[in-house]
């Protein structure tokens, strides 16, 4: 990683760092053409009253300056981009919270488009874990939620008529997806990346489902000791295989050194043995990246202050060590995401600072 200060002609900054007003937790990268380096990037401030960013890199000047923030009730679970690298839809992002929000980016106002609640009938909200934006159809997004229910929401993005909204949604369908709490939920590329998904939750289990066939779910991998399992993420390039984080799965400590055993890489072909473990950090895991452009690369980042690339060619070997290591965070690294039109560029969080790694 190069050092701040005078970068040589033609030398590019290998890390470029933003400090946040507040503490962060959940980070996406734009994936719009005409938005190279611009993020999303929610506070974790405990009580109601919280913010989203929208922040962009100056590439002349390697600095990084907010372009938009704005109100959010609670911490959002998750932020994310509309998955249209083309440009062709408006410029969108979506939150998860208490509901699923979605707004459209502007600068220096960004406006709430529609709030999608469904729990109508009921004054108790059951908050949302997580989202996942169909990159095949950006018109459907998925949440889960701590009552055991994954969510299919179809969006409808219209054109501009004076003040009106554009986007408004509703419910396509609704399932039980697990028999505790629903921790994260991603669209599987396979079968023409619509209809397959898979979800996570607190009864240690990984479920495939796919919206033609609701009626049944397919269970790849159970954890042998109903250890929750916190985040899921699909390889970017082969969908037959995908990660998972078995939560706080710390050993006893050995010599000094704890030893966690947590990420677990699947292979929907093989279910319920995982074809890996990637076990190197030394406190707990909280976020997994497929590369977007390679099939045997995953970022991992956890609370020793560590975002470690893995090489995972010779599954089913196992896998040792990493082939690169950042261990310069200045904190617990709570997020991690890989840019998916930008592969050379891996952003964390940690504290209130942002950092994006070129790799």
């Amino acid at each position: 990683m190069a050092h701040s200060g005078v970068v040589p002609a033609g030398k590019r900054k290998e890390i470029y760092k933003y400090i946040a007003p507040w503490p962060l937790y959940s980070m996406n990268w734009s994936v719009r053409p005409d938005k190279r380096f611009r993020l999303a990037l929610g506070s974790f401030v405990e009580e109601y009253n919280n913010k989203v960013q929208v922040v962009s890199l100056d590439e002349e000047s390697s600095e990084f300056t907010a372009k938009s923030t704005f109100d959010h009730p609670y911490p959002t679970t998750k932020i994310m981009w509309i998955p249209d690298s083309k440009g062709i839809f408006p410029d969108l992002l979506a939150t998860s919270g208490d509901y699923l929000r979605v707004w459209r980016a502007g600068e220096p106002d960004t406006r709430l488009e529609c709030v999608l609640n469904n729990n109508k009938n009921s004054d108790f909200c059951a908050p949302l874990t997580s989202f996942d934006w169909n990159e095949v159809d950006p018109n459907l997004v998925g949440t889960s939620s701590i009552d055991t229910t994954c969510t299919i929401w179809g969006l409808e993005t219209g054109q501009v008529m004076g003040r009106v909204n554009l986007v408004s949604g509703h419910v396509k369908t609704q399932l039980i997806a697990h028999d505790k709490e629903v921790y994260d939920i991603a669209f599987s590329r396979a079968g023409g990346g619509r209809d397959m998904f898979a979800s996570v939750g607190a009864d240690g289990s990984v479920r495939m489902f796919d919206l033609r066939h609701l009626e049944h779910s397919t269970i790849i991998y159970e954890d042998p000791s109903h250890t929750p399992l916190l985040r899921l993420a699909w390889n970017k390039q082969d969908p037959n295989y995908l990660a998972t984080i078995a939560m706080d799965a710390c050993e006893a400590i050995i010599g000094g050194m704890s030893l966690t055993t947590q990420v677990i890489i699947l292979d929907v072909r093989v279910p319920c043995t995982p074809v890996a473990r990637l076990n190197n950090h030394r406190a707990c895991v909280n976020g997994i990246a497929w590369a977007p452009h390679s099939s045997c690369h995953i970022c991992t980042a956890g609370d020793d202050h560590q975002a470690l690339i893995w090489d995972i060619q010779q599954m089913p070997r196992a896998i040792e060590d990493p082939i690169l290591a950042y261990t310069a965070a200045e904190g617990e690294v709570n997020q991690i995401q890989w840019g998916a039109t930008q592969p050379d560029w891996i952003a964390i969080c940690y504290n209130k600072a942002l950092e994006i790694l070129r790799v």
